[in-house]
């Protein structure tokens, strides 16, 4: 006898299974579009959402007082159909300033705006800059003849590991845990015994963490937070502390090494769009950041939004309470905004239109200023200290990363200089 169907199927919306792997995300982007304006989809462990495809309702949706980020607002957790080892619980079920509302939102975002504010974000240009001549200066040791260099490991993904880990007074010898929990957190293929392994071991690094800095502050913004928890405990609970510390880390640097390794793939594989950015100005860099964002955005979907209400979009009822996927690798394609060449990669793109990479509205990403600043640093002194870079394989076919989430390659090889290798 077949089992009865999910409460919260809809058996007149088509409902389409989203790869936890990863494998092709503007592919699967597509076939999304084609299904219709708004869509089920299915995540791992059989459970169901709903995804918008078009721009237009995705931006309102963001916007509107009438959708909650809080996951405990979600149908499926309250009715316990959700595991606790479910594998998106990481990026699901964490209590910082993105998983929250209203006031509760603006008192977890109010101590980290002036850390972030654009002037301030300006102050830390040199420190980028430097280190990313240093690893520039170090690429040629990891070179082999014939696989050339990591790009992805050796550049995309120190530079921005090293920033979010300085800014937070994180031990430099903790990276490599770090990154390998950042990594299994992003990643949606895992087991339940991994996902739970994770969370475990990442709770135990954020307690330490504040343990560490309490005893030994420093000039850092956790002892900044713990500070800011100390003077006013009913503004911070340490579970939030940690739960806000977690988001720094892992979207201060995943994000990032996901923009920088698409930017560069993008340049190495559309010659003209290349010869465009190195015959420009300083200014061009920010449009090959702003164009990677819109055409390869570095997250192409992300968990969730729960309506409050019963919602219209799309000519379609959304019931109060069910999860929203933003999807924007699909959004930020679409042929009604961004034209009839939405799916082309053109950094001088005209008019320019807003990309939704960075999220909009009160929960517009606070990171973004600091993300698209480590990239445009990066990509300028990289095209300009190796002018010959090429590709060492074929770059379109590169493995990506098994996630909902990332949209990258898990390596970039280049080759410094061609003309050296065999």
């Amino acid at each position: 006898m077949p089992s009865p169907p999910s409460p919260t199927a809809h058996p007149a919306v088509p409902c389409i299974e989203l790869d936890p792997t990863g494998q092709d995300h503007h592919g699967e982007a597509a076939r999304l579009r084609e299904a219709g304006p708004v869509v089920q989809v299915l995540l791992p462990g059989g459970i169901r959402a709903w995804a918008v495809t078009r721009y237009s309702h995705l931006a309102k949706l963001v916007r509107s007082p009438r959708v909650s980020k809080d996951w405990r607002n979600w149908n499926a957790i309250r009715e316990g159909r959700v595991p606790a080892d479910w594998p998106l619980s990481g990026m699901v079920k964490v209590n910082n300033m993105v998983t929250s509302d209203g006031l509760d939102h603006k008192r977890l975002r109010a101590p980290l705006e002036t850390v972030f504010s654009g002037r301030h974000i300006a102050t830390w240009k040199p420190r980028i800059t430097a280190l990313v001549e240093e690893l520039l200066d170090e690429l040629p040791a990891h070179a082999h003849p014939d696989t050339g260099v990591d790009l992805r490991q050796h550049l995309a993904y120190p530079v921005p590991m090293r920033i979010i880990c300085d800014l937070l007074g994180v031990p430099e010898h903790w990276y490599a845990d770090l990154r390998r929990l950042v990594d299994s957190t992003f990643r949606t293929n895992t087991t339940p015994a991994e996902t739970a392994a994770t969370q475990r071991k990442r709770d135990e690094l954020l307690a330490e963490l504040v343990t560490l800095r309490r005893t030994t502050p420093g000039d850092d913004l956790t002892s900044t937070l713990i500070a800011h928890q100390s003077a006013k405990p009913e503004a911070m609970s340490e579970e939030e502390l940690q739960g806000t510390l977690w988001l720094l880390l892992t979207a201060g640097h995943e994000t990032t090494l996901s923009l920088i390794t698409n930017a560069v793939r993008a340049l190495l594989t559309h010659p003209e769009q290349r010869q465009i950015a190195q015959a420009g100005d300083d200014e061009i860099w920010a449009q090959v950041v702003k164009e990677t964002l819109r055409w390869d955005s570095p997250i192409g979907n992300f968990l969730a939004r729960y309506p409050l209400t019963n919602m219209m979009l799309g000519g379609v009822t959304i019931p109060a309470g069910e999860a929203i996927l933003a999807p924007y690798s699909l959004v930020n394609r679409d042929p009604d905004v961004f034209g009839p060449d939405a799916d082309q990669f053109i950094i001088d793109r005209k008019p320019p239109k807003p990309h939704l990479a960075f999220g909009a509205g009160t929960h517009h990403c606070l990171g973004a200023q600091l993300a698209r600043l480590e990239a445009e640093v990066t990509l300028q002194a990289l095209f300009t200290r190796f002018l010959d870079l090429a590709p060492a394989t074929d770059l379109r076919r590169l493995t990506p990363v098994p996630s909902l989430f990332s949209n990258a390659p898990t390596t970039l090889p280049v080759h410094l200089h061609p003309a050296a290798a065999p």
